[in-house]
């Protein structure tokens, strides 16, 4: 036991510290490329509507390993695009972090636009027949009537995709983002003797 929390000890926090930035800064990204492709999705330009509505059913078919996979090995290591400063000392720690961080924007975005979608369906469309007949434009309509009554509605689903995001960080440690699922793997491989508290620590 001492011998395992010697070797997990320092590691710890840390490790669940990356796990909730990842979270952090995935949601805020998710939400603001949702809200987009949500407007998109809704919007009476054709093509836009078109392209919101192949982005979200492609990603969302797209397995997300394959999404984080092509962060890092396709827009890095064969098109050259990094997100950190090549000059830092720990530009390979933060250039995986930040390629991470993308991969769940890009997938989750399109969770949350159909979340968001889902609250649209919930108002009332002489809400915007009315608004319309005001003179009001997409725009001004979508921001002032629907979307806020579209957010309330989307709350649940919302949350629930905010779990599956918690919990889909485990999938970063495939490009060496040093998060809990990875130390908890590195762990299980040095005290295979101690599994199951292993398990009920990092549950």
């Amino acid at each position: 036991m001492s011998t395992l929390w010697a070797d997990l000890g320092p590691s710890l926090l840390p490790a669940f510290w990356v796990t909730i930035k990842l979270t952090f800064y995935s949601a805020i990204g998710a939400v603001i490329l949702g809200t987009i492709l949500t407007a998109m999705r809704v919007s009476p330009v054709k093509i836009l509507r078109t392209l919101s509505t192949a982005y979200i059913n492609t990603v969302r078919n797209t397995p997300l390993t394959l999404v984080i996979l092509f962060c890092s090995f396709g827009l890095y290591q064969n098109l050259g695009m990094s997100l950190a400063s090549r000059d830092s000392s720990t530009f390979l720690t933060d250039n995986n972090f930040r390629l991470a961080v993308l991969g769940f924007i890009l997938y989750t975005s399109s969770f949350v636009a159909e979340s968001l979608r889902s609250g649209i369906n919930t108002v009332h469309f002489g809400q915007a027949e009315a608004a319309r007949s005001l003179g009001l434009g997409f725009t001004d309509i979508f921001r002032q009537i629907i979307f806020p009554q579209a957010v309330r509605a989307a709350i649940v689903p919302l949350g629930n995709t905010l779990i599956a995001l918690t919990k889909n960080t485990t999938i970063a440690s495939v490009i060496g983002v040093g998060e809990a699922s990875l130390l908890m793997k590195s762990t299980i491989e040095n005290h295979a003797n101690m599994l199951f508290l292993v398990f009920a620590i990092f549950a």
